[in-house]
């Protein structure tokens, strides 16, 4: 699942990064109204945590701004603020949940996690190079239809890759998303499991999807 974290306080955005990549959740940063804006604009999100107060503008305008868009993004807002007042005002402007600071990093996951579950009633998310589809949440693989068992690291790393495919993405960036913080202590378990995906999934006479990208990292692509 993918999540856009729209906070200015980067010690605290990183930290919930890292926090919400433990939870197996992909996540982008941004640090204010405009790029938040922009990444919501070029890429799908499962959940958005905003935080109120941001230095070019308010949460709650940004809020305002998704909904008359049309987007149904589910909207965490978050914010330091206890009055319940400022509560009632995101709530009317479209948020689906409302959480204060200093947040609980479990709570947080836990909220997030309802929330995109509460939007998958409605749909359910497929991520889809060529004839390779995951969906997420599920470990559910297929590759031209049939079905593909992966462990539970194995899903990780392809469910990231996927979330970015096309793009390059480095070892640091699976280690910290799959294996959380203490990547540093691991030496080549992504080469294992990426020649273990690659036997499930780059069959003999099948076009590859899964690239080596030489001295940067992976990718998952059909343009390559």
């Amino acid at each position: 699942m993918k999540v856009l974290v729209i906070e200015d306080d980067q010690g605290l955005a990183e930290n919930l990064k890292v926090k919400l990549n433990q939870a197996r959740l992909v996540v982008d940063l941004a640090e204010d109204a405009e790029e938040g804006w922009y990444q919501l604009s070029e890429f799908e999100y499962d959940c958005l945590v905003l935080d109120v107060n941001l230095p070019d503008g308010s949460g709650f305008d940004l809020c305002r701004k998704l909904r008359e868009s049309g987007k149904e993004v589910p909207v965490l807002m978050m914010t330091a603020r206890d009055g319940i007042d400022d509560r009632i005002k995101g709530l009317e402007l479209g948020a689906d949940d409302y959480v204060l600071k200093p947040v609980d990093s479990g709570e947080l996951i836990a909220r997030i996690r309802a929330l995109i579950r509460r939007a998958g009633k409605k749909s359910l998310p497929k991520l889809k190079v060529a004839d390779l589809e995951l969906v997420p949440g599920t470990q559910r693989v297929r590759v031209a239809d049939k079905l593909v068992e992966l462990s539970a690291k194995e899903f990780g790393v392809l469910e990231f890759l996927m979330y970015h495919s096309d793009e390059v993405v480095t070892r640091s960036m699976l280690m910290e998303h799959v294996w959380g913080s203490d990547f540093e202590t691991f030496s080549n378990v992504i080469e294992v499991y990426i020649k273990n995906l690659r036997k499930k999934i780059d069959t003999k006479g099948r076009r590859k999807l899964l690239h080596t990208i030489r001295g940067s990292g992976y990718s998952v692509s059909d343009k390559r």
